[in-house]
């Protein structure tokens, strides 16, 4: 009963915190000096065009009526018009919006895959030269700028050994002669299951390089967070009594320390795999990644509120609920964690 009372409470905080959001953004649209009315009509539109576009767009109505208007759509699942494109976004959306998410995915995998065994390595060594290595790795992986990382994987990779793509989600001549069939927008899925392994090997060398940058971060969260966990736990009474009894170390480390140690850093890595979708921008610009960063920054350079308006709720509505979800998570696996 304490579970549910808590997850309704739970929802409502999320709920208010996306009205928040919708207002906040809504408002300043409206108050930000620019003239939607005349990027729909396009270049060189008269006052007559203009005036048709306001009452087309809603714009004539007083701003609660349009605010009213809009919340009404988006409860529907409308997120509008793009006043650039004159598409509607959530088409867009469905096309961005898995890049984005496949990126990051394949970014925290990495993270996970290599800062969880340092981590536990560097804490169960603690002052060994792998310790010391794995913390310098971790500062730098967490210091360097993202776009100063990528510039340089670009120029290693791409322009001195030539081994992997500058950009790009899939070469032209892939596109062209095995194109990936859409059912989940992941590539990597796509092509799997449709057995398009020419694209698979395609989508999965040019996700590396972005991929890798994204999640750098991440990489020297998990392994900082995994070893100052380890590092505790290792200090607890049962891991001493399961040393006395004379149970092997990897055992030790790995099956009773590591399971233990493991849950905080799963929560703040989930936390980041969020932050990590806006954080997407500009790894999407430098290598070209047609995802949910590229689309909002062609629609902040366009001045297209209506997308970045859209935009924003997405990338909050994800970060609310990847929040609740790691909560409850973490009372499941662990009982010391309290719901109320």
């Amino acid at each position: 009963m304490r579970k549910w009372v808590y997850l309704a409470r739970r929802l409502a905080l999320a709920a208010l915190v996306l009205l928040s959001v919708s207002i906040i953004t809504f408002f300043i649209s409206r108050v930000v000096p620019s003239n939607p009315a005349a990027k729909w009509v396009g270049p060189h539109p008269t006052q007559e065009q203009i005036a048709q576009a306001r009452i087309k767009l809603g714009l004539d109505k007083p701003l609660y009526v349009q605010y009213l208007r809009y919340m009404e759509d988006l409860l529907q699942g409308d997120f509008g018009t793009s006043v650039r494109t004159h598409q509607p976004i959530i088409e867009d959306l469905k096309i961005y919006l898995p890049a984005t998410l496949e990126l990051v995915v394949v970014g925290t995998i990495m993270a996970l895959v290599i800062g969880i065994p340092l981590g536990a390595i560097s804490g169960a060594k603690k002052n060994s030269l792998v310790d010391h290595l794995s913390r310098l790795l971790a500062i730098a992986a967490v210091s360097v700028p993202v776009f100063w990382m990528a510039l340089l994987l670009q120029l290693l990779f791409f322009g001195k050994l030539g081994i992997l793509p500058l950009g790009g989600r899939v070469d032209n001549a892939i596109s062209l002669y095995h194109p990936v069939q859409h059912i989940t927008g992941f590539y990597l899925i796509d092509t799997l299951v449709t057995g398009n392994w020419p694209a698979f090997r395609d989508s999965l060398v040019h996700i590396i390089l972005p991929a890798f940058c994204l999640g750098a971060f991440d990489t020297g969260l998990t392994i900082r967070m995994t070893r100052s966990t380890m590092i505790e736990v290792l200090e607890e009474g049962y891991i001493t009594a399961a040393r006395a009894a004379g149970f092997p170390e990897r055992t030790i480390l790995f099956r009773l320390a590591l399971k233990n140690a493991i849950i905080p850093t799963l929560t703040v890595v989930a936390l980041s795999f969020a932050y990590a979708i806006t954080g997407a921008i500009l790894v999407e610009v430098i290598f070209s990644w047609p995802g949910l960063g590229r689309y909002v920054t062609e629609a902040i350079l366009g001045v297209d509120f209506p997308v970045i308006m859209a935009v924003t709720l997405v990338v909050t509505v994800l970060y609310v609920f990847i929040n609740l979800f790691m909560d409850l998570l973490q009372a499941f696996l662990d009982p010391r964690v309290s719901l109320d």
